[in-house]
């Protein structure tokens, strides 16, 4: 474990080896647009799993991997499309970028990055879109070195529309991206309530992972299956019981007792993810449209009127 170059911010980012040649790029304090990555080293070169947010994120980021290898990054795999995962691609000039077909659209969607009125102004430099250019609907198999590393869609809406994991089977290593969040709250706005249970119990959980490295906050084990698919579930029951109420997704947050998720950071996602799970109960099939923004608006009424706090 090393200190990572930069050390601006809400907390010094480090670098944990989980298993041989095989490195978390963890960021406290894990909240908005600010992420964790990692890297694999092989003999004839890097594969980054996702990139950051701003570019002084993702320069520092390449600064830790230029700690351990002078070999040049040959491989980014994007574990989803949202920019603190893939605004910082276009820095990896020599990498083949890679990600599902809907994390390209997605991206391409998305845009250049933006923070008000909705986060707090946050110094992004010169981002230049760059999406994965090699993309696949199921799945790829990258090898570094001898080393299989299994690149999967988790089959369903979750997080978000394309979520993927990279897993080591060999390590017993998974970089599950934001399907799994690390002392923060699970955002599933873009996603599904009921598809991020079905895939951490059905595709997560089975692989029997001894390190996961999450999206956001430190490395953790299997523990962390079972904390997201409860805080998916008292997602669920809450907004059954405001429905039934005749509460707002806003109202129903208001008077949610958060129980032991009370200590999550940015809990207004909760009200995100009640429009998510109101529209579930309307029949809105997982990953369908709804309202984003007036979903972001109501998290920012509950936040006091604030925009959302972002550090990065």
């Amino acid at each position: 474990m090393s200190d990572a170059p930069d050390r601006e911010g809400p907390g010094t980012p480090r670098l944990h080896e989980v298993s041989d040649d095989v490195y978390a790029y963890v960021q406290p304090d894990g909240t908005w647009w600010i992420n964790n990555t990692g890297f694999l080293v092989g003999k004839r070169g890097v594969t980054s799993v996702d990139s950051c947010s701003t570019e002084r994120r993702t320069r520092a980021y390449l600064e830790a991997i230029r700690s351990v290898t002078d070999r040049p990054v040959r491989t980014l795999v994007n574990t989803h499309h949202h920019g603190d995962h893939t605004f910082g691609n276009y820095l990896f000039p020599g990498a083949t970028v890679v990600g599902h077909e809907q994390t390209r659209a997605n991206a391409l969607a998305w845009g250049k990055p933006f923070d008000e009125p909705f986060w707090t102004k946050v110094d992004w430099g010169d981002v230049e879109l760059e999406p994965p250019f090699l993309t696949y609907t199921d799945g790829v198999t990258l090898w570094v070195d001898d080393l299989r590393c299994e690149v999967r869609h988790v089959g369903t809406p979750a997080h978000t529309t394309n979520d993927s994991i990279v897993w080591i089977p060999e390590r017993r290593v998974l970089f599950s991206g934001d399907l799994l969040f690390n002392g923060g709250t699970p955002f599933l706005l873009q996603g599904s309530v009921s598809g991020v249970i079905k895939v951490l119990e059905e595709v997560i959980a089975p692989l029997d992972a001894e390190t996961i490295v999450p999206g956001h906050g430190p490395v953790g084990g299997p523990e962390l299956i079972d904390r997201a698919v409860a805080y998916a579930r008292f997602v669920q029951t809450t907004a059954a019981a405001g429905r039934e109420a005749g509460l707002t997704p806003l109202e129903a947050a208001r008077e949610a007792d958060l129980g032991p998720f009370a200590e999550l950071t940015d809990a207004e996602r909760l009200v995100g993810n009640l429009h998510r799970a109101y529209a579930e109960l309307d029949g809105v099939e997982p990953g369908g449209r709804i309202d984003v923004v007036t979903a972001i608006g109501d998290m920012i009424t509950f936040n006091g009127g604030r925009p959302l706090t972002c550090r990065a």
